[in-house]
């Protein structure tokens, strides 16, 4: 079934045509041939030849999405990018994650869109041009090395990795996994506590991200950690005395704290945008099932328990839409948009959860077969619930932001 997409009445011309040119990709380039192109994920045994054809097949649809204009959306055109804004990218993110991989086919796919952006905006010159240009042509790829697994990732001020200053080198010593892409890597970004006597004295001040090739001596990568039953690229690596030069940090030291603020902050309004486009598509699986699969007597669409599924899973898809667009609209603005940020953090993943899980209620055991994308939906939108912090974290920060309001004698303003 293609997805429906209409201009919306009130947006700006420029955010219709995106939309629409995304769709008629997603339509005609990628639903056809979901299980051509990513077929050498899902079966671990097909042959090189049948590889290569998905492989010349992927590359093919990226050369039409060049033609389009729609590369790299997250990036300006200096840097290979097509120059969207923030608010652009979010709608247009609604559209592509209604197929499955679509946007590793347009030139933003999690980690290197948010290494991206990181290199754009902390990244020195020579910086940008040796990682970031190779990066945007597909000529390299990148992970980023945060989390780790004796420590609380949720509180990045608990980070125990270090680098140490000795001379013109930066030496890395520490514990890693959950690095995303980290198998796959051409370079790494790590966050560490730096030990900096002229560096910021603060506790978030110590944070600072550095560029590591994958290939420097002491880089051990352990393994790729399997996730819900199933190998992944997530990567173990222990660091010992990994010497890189002082200008792979990426700007002052103490800024990394600040950067990883800077890439969480977007990347959940994306991971939300992305959400709404999943459960877009596994919308319209349920209705399609419904009106066409026959049982007891007559077709799913008129039993009132089916109905109940359609009405709950439309309400939860225009609130986590409506919320997730309007914080869009508060960071593009510049207003302080966390107690937002956390809200859709939140609240769009356990919608994601409740529509995927009705989608594969109506499809019975179809539903949970790699036939269809649901079960791959149902376990990223449980993950979501961790990642870019738990939700127990955000929580926590929403009331906070809230109390501090009244306590200093206003009250929240709902309209703003």
């Amino acid at each position: 079934m293609p997805m429906n997409v209409q201009s919306i009445a009130g947006l700006p011309d420029r955010i219709n045509q995106i939309r629409s040119l995304t769709a008629e990709i997603v339509n005609r380039e990628i639903l056809p041939r979901e299980n051509e192109l990513w077929r050498w994920r899902r079966d671990g045994d097909i042959s090189d030849s049948e590889k290569n054809k998905s492989r010349d097949a992927r590359r093919a649809i990226q050369e039409k999405v060049k033609q389009a204009g729609l590369w790299a959306p997250h990036l300006p055109e200096e840097y290979g990018g097509c120059g969207l804004s923030f608010l652009e990218h979010a709608y247009m993110n609604e559209v592509l994650a209604y197929a499955i991989g679509a946007a590793a086919l347009f030139g933003v796919v999690a980690p290197n869109s948010g290494n991206q952006k990181i290199l754009l905006k902390y990244g020195t010159e020579e910086q940008r041009k040796k990682w970031l240009v190779p990066l945007t042509e597909g000529k390299m790829q990148s992970g980023f090395s945060m989390t780790e697994p004796d420590n609380a990732g949720s509180d990045p001020r608990s980070i125990q990795t270090t680098a140490r200053r000795e001379g013109d080198e930066w030496v890395i010593n520490g514990h890693k996994w959950f690095t995303s892409n980290g198998l796959a890597a051409d370079f790494l970004i790590v966050m560490c506590r730096t030990d900096d006597p002229e560096g910021p004295a603060e506790t978030n001040g110590k944070m600072t991200q550095i560029i590591v090739p994958t290939d420097t001596p002491g880089v051990n990568i352990i393994r790729g950690i399997t996730v819900w039953g199933r190998s992944s690229d997530h990567a173990e690596i222990i660091y010992e005395d990994v010497r890189v030069p002082v200008e792979n940090q990426l700007g002052q030291t103490g800024s990394g704290h600040q950067a990883a603020q800077d890439r969480l902050g977007a990347g959940r309004v994306y991971h939300c945008m992305n959400s709404v486009g999943q459960m877009w598509r596994a919308f319209d699986l349920m209705v399609e099932r419904a009106s066409s699969r026959e049982v007891h007597g007559g077709l799913l669409r008129e039993k009132q328990f089916i109905q109940g599924f359609i009405a709950d899973s439309y309400i939860d898809i225009q609130a986590s839409r409506l919320m997730t667009i309007h914080c869009a609209e508060q960071m593009e603005s510049g207003a302080d948009a966390r107690t937002e940020i956390s809200a859709i953090k939140i609240s769009v993943p356990e919608a994601y959860t409740r529509v995927v899980d009705r989608a594969i209620q109506v499809w019975g055991a179809a539903g949970v077969t790699d036939d269809l994308p649901l079960a791959a939906m149902y376990q990223g939108a449980r993950t979501l619930r961790l990642a870019d912090g738990p939700d127990e974290v955000h929580k926590i920060l929403i009331a906070k932001n809230v109390l501090k309001q009244y306590q200093a004698g206003g009250s929240w303003d709902f309209g703003s």
